[in-house]
């Protein structure tokens, strides 16, 4: 939460217009009402797809002027309340309970503001992938995939598995999930990277503390498969092979499950949930033009292709995000925005807020 909430109620009260302009305040306003207008039209549902796109837009302006909103009034009433202050010093703890609560305010318009990009209020497709440490990373890479599953559970956020590959003996190799819902990807792209969990093995006898990691991939579900051009002739290849794990007599006798590799980028995107050819591969070809956009965009930005390019490898030596530990000691702390906690277990049953809000701080202020 913000700290010295006094000074950035103050702040906020004395620089109310600039802070509209910093959140784009007038210029969504100036798009929901454009999209009133084109949906008060008499055909404005001559073409369904754009009418429900309109309507998708609109409902997320919504949720994006409500906190800007809540500021702005929360700032005039302050100044008010400044006004009688400066007469009546029995207004103080008013002032006091005002500024407290503009503080609180100026905090989640500037969280959403770091999330101000098209594709952040949208989808999200996740990868998690087990890295160096044998049994203990398959069983930590599954650790994390069900972390994901219970914030999401926690938050109305749909979750849906699109691909997974087992490992030998317990947890799973890499997984793909698809996460549904608003701000999806906005939320867990700071989930991106490499993550290092220490315990005592369940799988040594001996019962040795032991290290292992796992890695993450956030990319976006953009709903626009031309927004990147693909050869899929020459530079997309693709295999069919059977689903693993249970899923029923079609999943396990028909080679039904899709993987599509770039070629020039060796991207991989792969779908085995559906219960077709054609539905995996239409699935597995939006999620492989995600990856692509997102790559363009890390090269595109200095620091994001840094971050990739540590998390290429996936054990010792490489660069880690989080860490998770829970022998000697227990805590979890994030490497970027220097966040610890001391509660391990809850945060690996999904309560990952206030990791995903101090990365999304730490991002504003490292921009």
């Amino acid at each position: 939460m913000i700290t010295n909430c006094g000074t950035a109620a103050r702040t906020s009260s004395s620089a109310s217009p600039s802070s509209r302009t910093l959140f784009d305040y007038a210029g969504k306003q100036k798009r929901a009402a454009e999209i009133d207008a084109v949906m008060a039209a008499p055909n404005a549902w001559d073409n369904a797809e754009a009418a429900q796109k309109n309507i998708d837009e609109r409902r997320l302006l919504t949720k994006q002027l409500g906190p800007l909103i809540e500021l702005s009034k929360g700032a005039d009433d302050l100044t008010v309340l400044l006004e009688f202050a400066a007469e009546d010093d029995s207004v103080e703890p008013d002032v006091r309970e005002q500024e407290a609560a503009l503080g609180k305010q100026l905090y989640d318009a500037e969280l959403q503001a770091s999330m101000s990009k098209v594709e952040d209020a949208g989808n999200a497709y996740m990868t998690v992938q087990a890295g160096e440490g044998g049994t203990d990373s398959a069983d930590f890479a599954q650790m994390l995939m069900r972390m994901y599953a219970r914030w999401a559970d926690l938050h109305d956020i749909k979750v849906d598995l699109l691909e997974e590959s087992p490992g030998e003996e317990a947890g799973i190799r890499s997984a793909t999930l698809h996460f549904k819902g608003d701000y999806a990807f906005g939320f867990l792209k700071g989930e991106t990277g490499n993550h290092r969990l220490v315990r005592i093995s369940p799988f040594d006898s001996a019962g040795r503390r032991h290290t292992a990691f796992a890695a993450v991939d956030v990319t976006p579900d953009l709903n626009d498969e031309n927004i990147v051009e693909v050869d899929w002739e020459k530079d997309v290849r693709e295999d069919v092979f059977r689903a693993s794990g249970a899923g029923g007599q079609h999943v396990n006798k028909t080679s039904s499950a899709i993987r599509l590799t770039h070629v020039p980028t060796n991207v991989v995107a792969s779908c085995q949930n559906e219960r077709s050819q054609h539905q995996n591969r239409a699935a597995a070809r939006k999620m492989l033009v995600a990856k692509l956009y997102q790559l363009g965009e890390e090269k595109r930005a200095a620091s994001a292709a840094a971050r990739r390019g540590e998390k290429c490898k996936i054990g010792f030596g490489g660069q880690t995000i989080r860490n998770y530990v829970l022998q000697p000691e227990q805590f979890v702390k994030d490497t970027r925005s220097e966040l610890k906690t001391t509660n391990p277990l809850e945060v690996l049953e999904g309560q990952l807020d206030p990791f995903i809000e101090a990365y999304l701080r730490w991002s504003i202020s490292s921009s």
